[in-house]
Parts: structure tokens; sequence; C-alpha cells
């Protein structure tokens, strides 16, 4: 249970999290008029779940936070918030800034949403920390959040790497239940990393189309947009790893990793969001500025590769 000491804003006891499975981190859908289409949201949660996710993302980047103002990113916490309430199933929320106070706040909202389990953050972009910045970062954190934090590494947007051994000192810190990994590739740190991890510490493919064999070398999950689009069958791939079953994996694999490709071929999440709407599960293919609206050949070209599995 999570318990507010006398010192404000320091918390104890956060309750453990293992994240692990397929998690969706939900497009954020838009009405017509512009507005956040809380229904369709709450819809497309509970469709994922249904398909078999362990858990859903709010506000990640393919939910276009950054574009969302204050009021539309607590309604959109809210509703999933509401969803996995009612099926009993862990949400993760994105928070987090550059700077280490402006994260603590951001931290610091979500003890209003008691379904939340984890906290996922980025690793500070822009200011480019050196690797023992970015421990004492995440060290401040991991001492005043509601919340297990997750930390986003995502190199080729923060413009900060991290190698093997800065994230298992991440992963070492109290309060750190893993790492969306999302390096852009599978290099020999990759390797080291899930080779050696600190006890406790998961590794969560973050890299659509490399979900298959981080997932075979120990990931312990993903959180994949493009699940969204094939969620039983990222379901599948990540048992198929767990129980050993080479061949089904390798095949499987290969065929999402296609359609992870087709998916990411425009910035993220407009092709998501085009699929979406032809598949009529969201009102509109809208996205907010500075991002545009996939092309139509990028969506049937996803569509044409969710057809072939």
């Amino acid at each position: 249970m999570r318990q507010e000491t006398a010192q404000a804003g320091q918390f104890t006891d956060v309750t453990p999290f293992t994240p692990d499975g397929i998690h969706v981190p939900l497009v954020t859908p838009f009405a017509r008029d512009g507005e956040v289409a809380a229904g369709a949201l709450e819809a497309l949660a509970h469709e994922v779940l249904d398909a078999g996710a362990a858990g859903i993302v709010a506000l990640g980047t393919t939910g276009e936070a950054a574009a969302l103002d204050e009021a539309e990113r607590d309604l959109v916490t809210g509703v999933c918030a509401r969803v996995c309430g009612e099926r009993g199933v862990p949400l993760t929320v994105g928070a987090g800034a550059s700077g280490t106070r402006a994260s603590e706040a951001a931290l610091a909202r979500l003890a209003r949403w008691p379904q939340a389990r984890a906290a996922l953050v980025t690793v500070p972009s822009f200011v480019r920390p050196s690797a023992a910045g970015v421990l004492a970062h995440f060290t401040r954190l991991a001492e005043v959040s509601p919340l297990p934090l997750i930390v986003y590494h995502i190199p080729y947007r923060t413009g900060q790497p991290l190698d093997a051994d800065a994230l298992r000192a991440l992963g070492s810190l109290p309060g750190v239940a893993g790492v969306k990994y999302a390096a852009g590739g599978i290099d020999a740190d990759t390797v080291a990393l899930l080779g050696r991890l600190p006890e406790g510490f998961s590794v969560l493919a973050g890299d659509d189309a490399y979900a298959s064999p981080m997932l075979a070398l120990g990931a312990s999950g993903a959180v994949l947009a493009s699940a969204h689009l094939a969620t039983e069958r990222f379901v599948e791939l990540a048992a198929a790893w767990r129980e050993g079953d080479v061949g089904r994996a390798r095949g499987l694999g290969h065929g999402l990793a296609r359609v992870s490709a087709a998916a990411f071929a425009e910035p993220n999440p407009t092709v998501v969001k085009g699929v979406l709407h032809a598949q009529g599960r969201i009102p509109t293919p809208d996205v907010r500025l500075p991002l545009l609206p996939a092309s139509r050949g990028a969506v049937d070209a996803t569509l044409e590769a969710l057809a072939s599995l």
C-alpha cells in the first residue's frame, strides 16, 4: 500500500510491480471536432485487454501526450484507470520531463489514480546529462514517486545513450521495476544487459520490429504500438518464446516484424491511427500538429501486412 510520509512528496511502501507480457500504449483517439474521443478510448482499452494484453499504457509517445493539455491528460488517465480497475490489470502512465523537479511534480500527480501500477519515465532528453547524472535523476525520482518506475530508454529520441552497466545501475535502485528498451536495434549492450539483470528488474522490448529477438534473448514482455493491430498475435508470440516453441515463435515473429515495419513507415502513431480508423475502431485518423495524418499508401501497406498474418 502506498503511504505518504511526513515530508511532503515522500512516499514509502510503494507496491511492488513486476512488469511482463504485452502492454499496449494506447493512442488518444480524437473526435471530428478535435476533442478527445473518450468513449472510443475506453472501447479500445477493452478491445486490447479482451485480446490478451497484460496491461495498457496511458500518455506514452503513442498517446501524443505532448500534444494534450493538462485536462486532456487527466481525462485520458482517468478513462484508462477506470478500465484497468474494472478489469484488474495494471495501468502504466507516462510521466516525467527533462528536469528532475518537473518530473517529481508529474509523478506526484499520479497518486490521484490508485489503479496506476507504474510510471513510464524517459531518460532526460535534450540536456544530455552524464550516466552519473541520469542515475542521480532516477535515484531522486524513485525516492519521491508514489509508483514504481519503468525507465524509458530511447536514445534516438533523448540523445542520451546508456550502456549495459548504466542500465544495471538504474535497475538496482529501489523503486525501479524495469526498463522499456528501445535502443533502435540489438547490439552488444543489449545482449550484455539481458545476460545479467538486477534482481526484480524487467526488460520490456520497446522497438516493435525487434520484439521477437528481444523476447528470445529473455525480455519479460514488450510495450508495442503495433500491438493495437494484432494484439492476440503478439500475445501468442510472447507465449511461444516463453514456452520454448522456437519454430512457432520465429515464424510469427517475422510476420509481426513486417507489420511493425509498415506501421512505423511514417511517424508514430499516424499509421496505427490510420489503420484503426480504417478498421472502424476509432472515429477519425486525426493526429495533432506537428504530426500529419498517415498517407493512404502507408495505411494500405500495413493492412496488407496484417492480412498476410
